[in-house]
């Protein structure tokens, strides 16, 4: 059996992507391989079954820092992020790993699976939630919708559905009103636990897109979980899109994106000297503070897509229909509503 060792210190987004890879690996090849994996998210490798200790010193264990040059392609062939470390492996190892699954491979013990151990009000049975992510990280700000933009789509849904807004800390995610506040208060293990119980995902293309295809939904009977993508112009739909959310792009629409996506990084320079901020690195077409991929997405294309997800509920066996929530469960004041804590997580709730 050949023994590796997968580095990547790459985004957790691209972590979810290696471990698809490493899942299609043992399912291409069972019994063939020993993998482990120095990455910096070892709560994404949690309980997972391929996985096994070794040794960077121990004798015939090979040490491979993965990375995905089919992005390269992206514009021009076929290709779907999952196929970006398998088609490295691939070429590295001399194999014919395929693709099993449309979506990484994310593994919960039955522990984590249990409702009862999220924060209150999440806990409660009856009260499904949306996760929304309004925001994101500076090195792609062209990645960014509108907060007002977010805002009225969860202003639309106050009666009907309850949002929980997430975002890591010292990225920028600016408040919502009338949301359950997680920003900054998640490990990231617990993020997965809280995307498990998740009826749906609203966010830009992100680590939450890929959580909300790779993490199980326990409605079963519903099939995958539903997730709004405001995704703009910057990346080809088929390098990013999962086959049962709601991709909202611009790519073909426009001059800067008229054959694919434009792999921009920033909307506007930002001064702090990094490499996003040169000139080829900017979008070529800002509205306000939008680039114009972004700002043709309306609130209101979001909140169809939403409402088509509803509707569909609706007609599902035994789904509960994510709706239930009172009108009382938020005050109208300008804060938004901080949940009450359980031990079992690893943070601590701020003031």
């Amino acid at each position: 059996m050949r023994r590796l060792i997968l580095r990547n210190s790459q985004s957790p987004g691209d972590i979810v992507m290696l471990t698809a890879a490493v899942r299609d690996l043992h399912r291409t090849y069972p019994g063939d391989f020993i993998t482990d994996v120095r990455t910096p998210c070892p709560d994404l490798w949690r309980t997972n079954p391929y996985i096994r200790r070794l040794s960077e010193q121990a004798p015939a264990v090979e040490i491979i820092d993965c990375h995905y040059p089919l992005i390269h392609e992206s514009n021009q062939g076929p290709w779907h992020f999952l196929h970006g470390f398998i088609d490295f492996l691939n070429r590295k190892l001399s194999l014919a790993i395929r693709p099993t699954a449309f979506r990484g491979d994310i593994h919960l013990s039955m522990d984590e699976k249990d409702r009862a151990l999220l924060p209150a009000p999440l806990a409660s049975g009856g009260m499904p939630y949306w996760i929304v992510v309004a925001g994101g990280k500076t090195d792609f700000t062209i990645k960014w919708w509108s907060p007002d933009r977010y805002q009225r789509v969860v202003d639309h849904f106050r009666d009907r559905l309850i949002f929980v807004q997430v975002g890591e800390s010292g990225h920028v995610h600016p408040a919502l009103h009338g949301v359950i506040d997680l920003r900054g208060r998640t490990s990231l293990r617990d993020l997965v636990r809280v995307v498990y119980h998740a009826a749906g995902v609203l966010t830009p293309v992100s680590l939450l897109m890929h959580l909300a295809a790779a993490v199980d939904y326990p409605l079963g009977d519903a099939g995958s979980r539903p997730c709004v993508v405001v995704a703009g112009g910057r990346e080809p739909p088929s390098w990013e899109a999962y086959a049962t959310h709601q991709f909202l792009h611009t790519v073909g629409m426009l001059p800067c994106c008229s054959s694919g996506g434009c792999w921009k990084s920033r909307t506007r320079p930002l001064g702090d000297g990094a490499t996003q901020d040169a000139s080829g690195s900017l979008c070529v077409d800002v509205v306000g503070d939008l680039p114009r991929c972004m700002d043709m997405i309306r609130p209101e294309h979001v909140i169809e897509r939403i409402e088509w997800y509803l509707e569909g509920a609706t007609v599902r066996p035994r789904q509960r229909a994510p709706h239930v929530i009172s009108a009382n469960a938020f005050p109208d004041t300008a804060r938004p509503l901080v949940p009450v804590f359980r031990r079992a997580w690893s943070f601590e709730a701020r003031p």
